[in-house]
């Protein structure tokens, strides 16, 4: 239902730029031309919802049965995921929580500390 709503309302755009440029004396052609390109340019940029939708509904149409296809990335990440599973038995993942700060080698912590002040230095 939702590609025929979706479908409805970019062809009652079209129609409506398509008068008006006929109103215009822009030909046939050209009114048409600038109708379906501007209807497409509207629906685009202002119905995104619609059309996500009525793309969900055709996708699903053609698609019954059939699982979404997985990216060669998708694929090394989930074996990746099951042969850690597989080492340390089950492993939580807590992606809310904010990650612990590394320890850094002593050598860039003291680097990152206030050097000592001109006058609180060994004096012989």
């Amino acid at each position: 239902m939702a590609f025929w709503k979706f479908s409805a309302l970019r062809l009652g755009i079209m129609a409506v730029i398509f008068v008006i440029c006929l109103f215009l004396r822009l030909g046939v052609i050209y009114s048409a031309l600038a109708a379906a390109v501007m209807g497409w340019c509207i629906t685009y940029l202002f119905f995104r919802e619609m059309r996500d939708e009525a793309g969900r509904a055709l996708a699903s149409r053609f698609n019954k049965g059939v699982a979404a296809p997985r990216t060669s990335t998708e694929i090394s990440d989930a074996l990746a995921e099951d042969s850690a599973v597989e080492q340390h038995g089950e492993l939580r993942v807590d992606s809310d929580r904010k990650p612990k700060p590394a320890q850094q080698p002593a050598h860039q912590q003291q680097a990152q500390q206030k050097p000592d002040e001109p006058g609180s230095a060994d004096q012989s």
